[in-house]
């Protein structure tokens, strides 16, 4: 067992520092998750966002706040109902979710880590580089990894969905770490057997499982034969399902509606980034040759797309379409025509942001709506 308050007293944490200064705040604001007030404990789960864990980036502070809020979940006055402070983020849940939740993004954050190699070159002259000081919060997250694979063990058979649901997504970004993977096998046969009882767990839960061990390497089959279409495609996301056709053919039938799909998961699922049809994109692209084949699924992106989502979504289905670059003269097939004209009509394509640019540039195509439209409509 981690001895939270050990962490607070043995630490030296003004000889820390986090995204923006020195650690001398982090013993009061990690002390804060036990007030039992819910601005007190918002304010914490903003720091631990902001500062600790700023945009992903390791600092010194990471490994010791990290112990801390495992040494902590335990505790019952985690299970207050609060939101972060952060102006993105207005979710209310047991603040017990929210530090698993956090504690995944540390694991993440470490398991980025794992391939990096010790580079000298990082330091100079005067000293220390900014990268070797993130390579050693790293390796130190890294170290506590078994103690918070300890830690999290205890909640995946929680009452509550949303701490339920945090505890397997910290789960999944564990067990990628090498000295974990002797349990892996085991929590992949926890998460297995929701396969076989469907009825027993929801299918938010059975969906965040398949996408677990998708993330794992390990093929989602069972999950394939889920009464519900949400967690067979969440499981024919899994990379390792790319020569099952049953898996494409659930690809396929998520995207005869993407804004559907995208509506299946109400809550944040720590398995997906972003909305699902960014997933079902990418899997259908990485299993598909040529843009005829997959023309329906485009469309229906096309139809209910952004600028804003351009990256995720329709910008790589346009680099499928023109995978030799269009040139002034040359005909447009018929499936790039209709693909292009679903994307000129759709008033959201083009609010007004640079993002579609590139992708436009990339294909050989005029970025100007009024110059598509031209194109699209020579005969």
């Amino acid at each position: 067992m981690i001895d939270a308050r050990s962490v607070i007293e043995t630490m030296d944490w003004a000889g820390l520092h986090h995204a923006y200064g020195e650690a001398s705040d982090a013993p009061e604001a990690l002390l804060a998750l036990l007030s039992g007030d819910p601005e007190s404990c918002g304010a914490t789960l903003g720091y631990l966002d902001a500062a600790v864990l700023h945009q992903g980036s390791l600092y010194p502070v990471i490994a010791p706040a990290a112990l801390f809020v495992a040494g902590v979940l335990g505790d019952e006055r985690t299970l207050i109902l609060c939101e972060s402070d952060l102006p993105w983020d207005d979710r209310e849940r047991p603040l017990r979710a929210a530090l698993l939740e956090w504690l995944g993004s540390v694991a993440e954050s470490a398991a980025d880590w794992d391939d990096e190699e010790d580079d000298e070159d990082d330091e100079d002259e005067g000293g220390e580089g900014d990268e070797d000081d993130e390579a050693r919060s790293a390796a130190a997250s890294q170290a506590i990894r078994r103690d918070l694979y300890a830690a999290v063990l205890p909640f995946l058979d929680d009452a509550d969905d949303a701490v339920r649901r945090a505890a397997v997504g910290a789960m999944g970004q564990l067990m990628l770490a090498p000295e974990l993977a002797e349990f892996r096998g085991e929590q992949a046969q926890w998460m297995q057997r929701l396969a076989h009882h469907p009825t027993s767990a929801t299918a938010v839960d059975r969906a965040a499982a398949a996408l677990t061990l998708g993330n794992w390497g390990i093929a989602p089959q069972a999950f394939l034969a889920d009464p519900d279409p949400s967690v067979r495609a969440a499981a024919a996301l899994a990379p390792a399902l790319d020569p099952d056709p049953r898996a494409l053919a659930e690809i396929r039938r998520a995207l005869v509606d993407p804004g559907a799909a995208d509506d299946w998961f109400t809550e944040h699922l720590p398995q997906l980034d972003g909305k699902l049809r960014f997933g079902l994109v990418k899997a259908l692209l990485r299993r598909t040759r040529d843009f005829e084949e997959i023309l329906p699924e485009a469309l229906a992106v096309a139809q209910m797309t952004s600028t804003y989502t351009v990256d995720a979504d329709w910008g790589p289905l346009l680099k499928r379409a023109f995978t030799e670059r269009h040139t002034p003269g040359r005909p447009l097939t018929t499936a790039q025509r209709r693909f292009l004209s679903a994307i000129v009509d759709n008033d959201e394509c083009w609010s007004g942001v640079a993002n579609p640019l590139l992708w436009f540039r990339d294909a050989g195509l005029p970025h100007n709506r009024e110059s598509l439209r031209t194109l699209v409509s020579a005969t």
